[in-house]
């Protein structure tokens, strides 16, 4: 929000300066990011007339001017501004005056030609940054006038960063209560009388967008004079807010939209036909913008429309076809209350930004329409004349946004702000911000006014009086009391062990956005359950993300093209996907705490003491079955071969479970994604659900066996896609309790094993807590293993 310091000052009495009121008002919470002075040191700067103007001899850019300062005779000023004429009014900087940016006028020759004094562009008067030319001057600007007089100067442009949750203060008038509170003053601007009705000129209106828009005026105004000039002290407010001139109307309305905050638009009414309709537009549907360019809209966009087509996108820009121009003679003056939900968005997915969106997608006051409408009414039979028909109002109450009355307790405000502020002060704080209070036994009932969508529960009153009483006058106390400190379960792993495991293994964290792009995820293959964004900051960020990989990936990729061949990164973040019956109910989706790795390059860093080699699926698996094993269980751990997603590579991947239910991924990227993503070497890769990681079994004491333990070595031949973890269950199984340790020490294909078959040799480790094994239990319990695997796996004892 931009505006000028005089203006405010008309609003409002400020018993303060300038520095004083930058500060109060960044104290409040409305943060002045950046006050940039204007007009200061223009003495000796007059409004001066040019009656005479001769090319140079010496130099064809530069001009000899006559200019008159209204006594003695005109001065000699060479000029070599572009649109210096005859008959233009412009400011003269006479000998002797010190100009901003340090520049001091003295009599001079340019080239052989004497200039007593120098013609002015805006910049150099450091009244804006147009320097283009010379800041010419309206008609009947009084020659010889002091410049500063004439412009209302000195004065500054003033820009506040507001929060979102302010936005009352888009607007000087509510801006004004804020300042009014600050300074214990009042607000000058009192109610908006009526304009006088000299017209019966009306066009229906039609509400069909239900909550959307549930209040709309208008009001035709005829006769007016489209060319009419601007007046100065309009034309400079506005600069002074960052808005160029531009035309009467259009400048009318935005002067009345940076007045009260209500944003306007005007139609040319003689091209409208039949009635106004606000209505959501149609799949499709098109409309040729004042900008000239062409918005696709669908039906989350609201329209402006007549019985032919449409006109404007509801707040955010109206369109071309309708707009005013210099042959305008009949206007159609709109002022409407939209929900914010309905205009959140639409701007920026047309990709732009208006101060009319910027307003109505945080909250604009309901009750300004009719305020608003009446003001540019008003402004507009002054300066382009005509004769206004009377009010048209179409509205929905029901759907309007109701004031909230909020109760606030003394003892409650006491104790947040630890300070008690006088029952008169917090009376008076609420009043002059415009909220009406009652007065009960432990504190105020008190209603907000329909400007202030923010005040919702007593937390936001004790803001109020915080902010308005001043956080300078709150004493600073260190806080004192006894922490409870939430004890660890046991029975779970820390995540910050787990990244403490990670980086001792070389590993670095990496933290990517939750969001990604549609086009990413299909390379990947994720396409159902997935979360799009509604109102997304770009397509590459539409989507949530339903693995970490894709983000992993990209960020391994960036690193490998700086030249960095050995990248190892793990992330820990949550997931997020729906299901499709979850989807159908529009509930929530479901967020998942996940764990990924990549790693590429050498399995070691360089080095002197090991030969390098390329990093492998067994350096991951290693990497994972040490993260196993911190939890205590590895026996509930399992790879798979089978199962994988398109993404892992089908001879280098496997599917992790844990219980016999699948948590994760492990192996090498498919050799065609890594193609479609140019990564350009092998990469290796492991995704798992990071709960089943945390869970660990809590430690247990033992007494020492007193009995000693058995070994049996046994080497089957089994088909080839039998894995092994089939095989340690079978066993296991089938051995039951007494089997207290299972080694796979040997696996052998070749000469002497039939083809599409591999030999394993593993040792049984048997051992029974209350009594001593035979060689008979021994070898009743290998027949038995033998048999189930011959059974389960196909298998074949060795001799």
């Amino acid at each position: 929000m931009k505006f000028s310091e005089n203006w405010l000052r008309e609003l409002v009495e400020i018993q303060a300066d300038r520095a004083a009121l930058a500060h109060a008002l960044t104290m409040a919470g409305l943060e002045v990011e950046e006050l940039t002075p204007l007009g200061d040191g223009l003495d000796g700067v007059v409004v001066a007339e040019i009656v005479g103007a001769e090319k140079h001899p010496e130099a064809n850019r530069l001009q000899v001017c006559k200019v008159s300062v209204g006594r003695g005779e005109p001065l000699q000023i060479v000029c070599g501004a572009p649109n210096a004429r005859v008959g233009i009014k412009v400011p003269l900087a006479t000998v002797g005056t010190h100009l901003p940016g340090g520049i001091t006028i003295k009599a001079a020759k340019l080239r052989g030609v004497e200039s007593f004094g120098m013609l002015c562009s805006a910049r150099e008067l450091g009244v804006d940054n147009d320097a283009s030319g010379l800041l010419e001057l309206p008609a009947d600007a009084p020659v010889g006038q002091p410049l500063a007089a004439y412009l209302g100067l000195p004065d500054a442009s003033i820009e506040l960063k507001l929060t979102p949750n302010r936005p009352d203060c888009l607007g000087l008038y509510g801006l004004a209560h804020d300042v009014a509170a600050l300074f214990g003053s009042r607000v000058k601007m009192g109610e908006q009388a009526p304009a006088p009705v000299g017209s019966t000129a009306q066009r229906g209106i039609r509400l069909e967008a239900g909550a959307d828009a549930p209040r709309y005026l208008g009001r035709i105004i005829e006769g007016i004079d489209a060319k009419a000039r601007t007046p100065l002290w309009m034309a400079e407010r506005l600069r002074r807010s960052g808005l160029r001139p531009i035309s009467a109307v259009v400048d009318i309305t935005n002067y009345v939209m940076l007045e009260l905050g209500q944003p306007l638009h005007a139609f040319d009414n003689d091209k409208l036909q039949g009635d106004i309709v606000v209505r959501h537009a149609r799949d499709g549907e098109t409309l040729k913008l004042l900008d000239g360019s062409e918005a696709k809209l669908d039906a989350g966009f609201l329209l402006i429309a007549d019985d032919r087509h449409g006109l404007a996108v509801a707040g955010v820009m109206g369109g071309f076809d309708s707009r005013v121009t210099d042959d305008t003679r009949s206007v159609f003056l709109e002022a409407a209350h939209f929900a914010p939900a309905a205009i959140m968005g639409r701007a920026r997915k047309l990709g732009m930004h208006t101060d009319a969106s910027h307003r109505f997608e945080r909250g604009v006051d309901p009750a300004l329409p009719r305020r608003a409408l009446e003001r540019a009414t008003e402004l507009l039979l002054a300066i382009a004349g005509g004769k206004a028909g009377p009010v048209l109002v179409a509205e929905n109450p029901a759907d309007l946004p109701k004031p909230a009355t909020v109760t606030l307790r003394r003892a409650r405000l006491q104790r947040v702000l630890g300070i008690a502020v006088a029952d008169a002060e917090v009376a008076r704080i609420f009043t002059a911000l415009g909220m009406q209070v009652v007065a009960q036994a432990g504190g105020w009932q008190v209603t907000a006014p329909s400007s202030r969508f923010d005040i919702e529960r007593e937390e936001d009153l004790i803001e109020e009086v915080a902010r308005i009483h001043g956080y300078d006058n709150i004493p600073v106390h260190t806080p004192s009391g006894a922490l409870a400190l939430a004890a660890e379960p046991e029975a779970r792993l820390n995540e910050l062990a787990v990244r403490e495991q990670l980086a001792a293994r070389g590993y670095h964290e990496a933290i990517n956005l939750a969001f990604i792009g549609q086009d990413v995820l299909q390379r990947w293959g994720f396409a159902d359950g997935l979360v799009p964004l509604a109102n997304p900051l770009s397509a590459d960020l539409a989507v949530m993300r339903p693995s970490l990989l894709p983000g992993l990936i990209q960020a391994l990729s960036h690193n490998r093209a700086r030249q960095q061949e050995r990248v190892r990164l793990f992330e820990l973040g949550r997931t997020f996907r729906i299901a499709a019956e979850a989807a159908a109910c529009k509930e929530a989706p479901t967020e998942t705490a996940t764990l990924a790795i990549v790693a590429c390059g050498t399995a070691r860093a360089e080095q002197w003491g090991e030969t390098p080699r390329t990093l492998d699926f067994h350096d991951l698996k290693g990497d994972l079955d040490a993260l196993i094993a911190w939890g205590g269980e590895p026996g509930r751990w399992a790879v798979h071969a089978d199962g994988l997603p398109g993404w892992l590579h089908p001879g280098r991947g496997a599917r992790v479970t844990r219980d016999g239910r699948t948590v994760g991924y492990l192996g090498a990227v498919h050799p065609q994604l890594a193609k479609a993503l140019d990564l350009g070497a092998d990469v290796y890769l492991l995704e798992l659900e990071l709960e089943p990681v945390l869970a660990r079994r809590l430690p247990k004491a033992q007494p020492v066996p007193r009995f000693p333990s058995v070994r049996r070595d046994i080497a089957v031949d089994v088909p080839e896609e039998v894995a092994w973890s089939q095989i340690e269950q079978v066993v296991r199984a089938t051995v039951g309790s007494v089997l207290k340790e299972l080694r796979l020490f040997d696996r052998y294909s070749g000469k002497g094993v039939e083809a599409g078959r591999k030999s394993l040799a593993m040792g049984l480790i048997l051992q029974d807590a209350s009594r001593t094994l035979t060689d008979d239990d021994a070898d009743r319990n290998i027949r038995e293993a033998v048999a189930a695997l011959e059974m389960a796996c196909k298998a074949r004892l060795r001799g």
